[in-house]
């Protein structure tokens, strides 16, 4: 008689060390399947290989035999091992996991080959170090503890009632029409935005919304200008989208563009945050948004408006959206709830020409599923019940108050040559400084005393600068400051301890 092939190793030499057992151990079954797995996917058990018998396999390790049927069952589902006539083999894998030999030269120091992916992920740089929340100064971070919880948990808890079992669906892709309804009504009050609720869409974020008019508006290979320095997110979003880009560069009156950009490389999408430049907190005068517009239309281009902080102007009346200036501007508007709620809620919104909501629906509804409904239903609560207009009133007050006295303390306590750069609006301020200063080991020496500034560099799109220097103060070195989570009487000992270590890097001791 032909002996039948059995497993090539004894159960006790194949498992290598007995099965734990006692308090706190994995339960039998789950342990047997993990080695046995793992002898499949390492090569110790070769493809075509036959398990022991359950019940020789189960005296060998003095469990029930239950538990080796149920362990080869579990197996046989996964596709590890196939059952026959003859008992239980191990499967002819198609993708085998890398060797005993690949994995023994690898811990000799041999480096692991680089996984393929795609070659746009290259383009897209990291941003500023991402400190912690609670950091001081750092940009971006609304007064958290200032935000009226109570009356939030109470929009919730009314979404929530009113919402029911319903609302756990998915809803409309475009997002809830409550919430569309409201921001359309906010937009046209406080910013001069023409849009009806069905031109608004929610989005996960800003960034989600940029990366939408990435994607419905653009092909691969087409042109998007971008200001420089500005917001990295963007560029992320149009390299993502394989996009040719450019960087234009801003001065005081904002977004720098000329006939020969037009003539030279006309751009299918331009992004610009023209009522409050990130980071360098100019205008985009009003000649130039109206030439702007006109140019984009000549072209066929669009305008990515990201009207990211507009909402905290501190003097005169707020600067009215681009979106709003003409009759069907070509102007896509981004806004979020990040700056004006709080980041965590996630929501952003973009306002569609109206010419492209048809256009773009269905794509739109394939793309996107919906979600955050409770969220959405508090906020569009939040905002019908005069509980989002109350807010910002109080948070442009503090922001005002808060811009106020950063300005009063870098002149007393920031003993280092600088300008300050930031406008009136916002929640930050750019403070510019001679080139000889390091301001990425400026902010990364910062952040280890739990101060967050930004370093300026970090938002230029160009090694060398489009604009020539003004000595001693660089264009592109300098520090973004944040003053939304920050007390303002922290500004003062904030400002001596990072005017020391500017110095510091500055000697090469730091």
């Amino acid at each position: 008689m032909v002996p039948r092939p059995t497993l090539p190793l004894p159960p006790s030499a194949l498992l290598e060390s007995p099965l734990s057992r006692g308090p706190g151990a994995a339960p039998m079954q789950r342990q047997l399947h993990d080695r046995l797995k793992g002898a499949i996917l390492d090569g110790s058990l070769a493809p075509g290989s036959r398990l022991p018998g359950s019940r020789a396999l189960a005296e060998a390790l003095g469990v029930s035999r239950n538990t080796v049927t149920a362990t080869y069952e579990h197996l046989a589902a996964e596709g590890y091992v196939r059952p026959d006539r003859q008992g239980t083999r191990v499967t002819e894998l198609s993708s085998p996991a890398p060797s005993k030999r690949e994995r023994a030269d690898e811990r000799t120091g041999r480096p692991p080959a680089t996984p393929a992916t795609a070659q746009r992920l290259a383009r897209i740089l990291p941003s500023a170090s991402r400190a912690d929340m609670g950091a001081a100064l750092r940009p971006g971070v609304p007064a958290l503890s200032h935000f009226p919880l109570a009356a939030w948990r109470r929009s919730l808890e009314r979404a929530i009632r009113e919402g029911g079992s319903a609302a756990l669906g998915y809803g409309d892709p475009l997002g809830e029409p409550a919430l569309r309804a409201a921001i359309a009504r906010h937009l046209s009050v406080a910013r001069g935005v023409r849009c009806e609720p069905r031109q608004v869409v929610i989005a996960e974020g800003a960034q989600e919304a940029i990366s939408l008019c990435v994607r419905l508006l653009s092909n691969p290979g087409d042109t998007g200008w971008i200001e420089d320095p500005g917001y990295r997110g963007a560029k992320a979003a149009m390299h993502a989208g394989d996009m040719r880009i450019v960087p234009m560069r801003v001065d005081s009156e904002g977004l720098c563009v000329d006939g020969r950009d037009w003539r030279e490389h006309p751009p299918r999408l331009v992004y610009t945050t023209p009522s409050h430049q990130y980071p360098m907190g100019s205008v985009l005068s009003i000649a130039r948004r109206l030439e702007l517009i006109a140019q984009a239309r000549r072209h066929g281009a669009w305008i990515v408006e990201d009207d990211y902080d507009s909402e905290f102007r501190h003097t005169g009346e707020p600067i009215v959206a681009m979106q709003g200036l003409v009759d069907d501007a070509p102007v896509l508007y981004v806004g979020s709830f990040s700056k004006t709620m709080f980041p965590a809620l996630r929501l952003g919104f973009l306002v569609l020409p109206e010419r492209l909501v048809d256009a773009v629906r269905t794509p739109l509804e394939e793309m996107l599923r919906g979600g955050h409904r409770y969220e959405q239903l508090a906020m569009a609560d939040f905002m019908e019940s005069g509980q989002f207009s109350r807010h910002l009133g109080r948070m442009r007050r503090l922001y005002r108050d808060r811009q106020q006295a950063l300005r009063l303390a870098l002149g007393r306590h920031f003993e280092v040559p600088h300008e300050i750069d930031g406008g009136h609006c916002g929640m930050h301020l750019t403070v510019r400084l001679p080139e000889r200063f390091d301001d990425r080991k400026i902010a990364a020496e910062a952040l280890r005393h739990r101060i967050a500034p930004t370093p300026l560099s970090g938002f230029a799109m160009q090694r060398v600068p489009p604009m020539p220097p003004t000595p001693p103060i660089a264009p592109y070195t300098g520090l973004v400051l944040g003053y939304g989570n920050t007390p303002a009487e922290l500004f003062g000992p904030l400002l001596s301890r990072l005017s020391r270590i500017a110095r510091a890097v500055e000697r090469g001791s730091a």
